[in-house]
């Protein structure tokens, strides 16, 4: 039992074959693979698309009772033009889940760079009508300017009981490399000052790594520290790791693990990657 939890932004990658996953993996045995390994993992997948309940009933099957899924709600909900016009749909989008249970937690609702101060109050009714964990990840310029309009946002959270998720990109960022997975993911994510926060009892970490995995550790330094202080103040950080295409996260995922244990003696180690199929029968 890991004091935190830790995982990548999915287990469908067909490129952790030989890696992460025995050479001879059916895309099926990816979850319970990936679930031997890591306790939690980003629910990316149902921002752009939601799964059908027969999918949702196989991620039952296959996820361990203290494995976290921590599902976007759908960007039709996120990126509309008014939150309160979308709790039914969220209610529903809750009920499609519910066959997961307490699996899947925190829900993760990340708002577009045009959702700024002025819609706070929406924000606000919002969460009211909100009952399960949560997390927001925010990405409007005012919100990352230490005024008043970020005061007021974190008031907000912290008064509802909702964690600030944090994104770090400063590692994809520091990279110089030409190649269309690092153009692709720079376009991609937003480049905005790092909020560590910790409102709750489950602080949120994004890390957006670079490809070589040696020139993270600059980077993963100060998070090592934050989240072994987080695990001793008793709370139970979620950290994921990225990578540009996200081959590496697996192995960047281990080497932050890895390192935390130098910060906390007695950390236990990850299961070993690759492990046999053999042993989900």
């Amino acid at each position: 039992m890991l004091p935190y939890r830790l995982g990548c932004p999915s287990w469908s990658e067909a490129a952790w074959r030989g890696a992460l996953y025995p050479e001879q993996a059916s895309a099926t045995d990816y979850l319970a693979l990936y679930a031997r390994v890591f306790n939690a993992v980003e629910g990316n997948t149902t921002f752009y698309a939601q799964p059908s309940s027969a999918t949702v009933q196989r991620w039952a099957q296959r996820m361990p009772d203290d494995f976290r899924f921590c599902a976007k709600l759908p960007r039709e909900i996120s990126h509309s033009a008014d939150l309160r016009r979308q709790l039914g749909a969220t209610q529903s989008f809750l009920e499609l889940l519910a066959p997961l249970g307490e699996r899947v937690a925190p829900f993760w609702l990340q708002l577009p760079a045009a959702f700024g101060p002025a819609r706070l109050g929406e924000l606000a009714d919002f969460l009211v009508r909100f009952e399960p964990p949560l997390a927001v990840e925010v990405r409007h310029p005012a919100f990352f300017q230490r005024g008043e309009e970020e005061r007021a946002l974190n008031r907000l959270l912290r008064d509802a009981g909702v964690e600030r998720l944090c994104l770090d990109a400063r590692a994809l960022f520091s990279c110089r490399d030409d190649t269309p997975a690092v153009r692709h993911a720079q376009a991609k994510k937003p480049r905005l000052p790092v909020r560590p926060a910790a409102f709750t009892a489950f602080p949120q970490v994004r890390f957006i790594g670079h490809p070589e995995l040696a020139a993270n550790d600059p980077f993963l330094a100060p998070w090592l520290d934050k989240v072994a202080a987080w695990i001793e103040e008793g709370r139970r950080p979620h950290v994921f790791l990225h990578t540009p295409d996200n081959r590496l996260a697996p192995e960047l995922a281990r080497r932050f693990h890895e390192q935390l244990g130098a910060r906390l003696p007695g950390l236990p180690a990850l299961a070993a990657f690759g492990g046999s199929q053999l042993d989900l029968l």
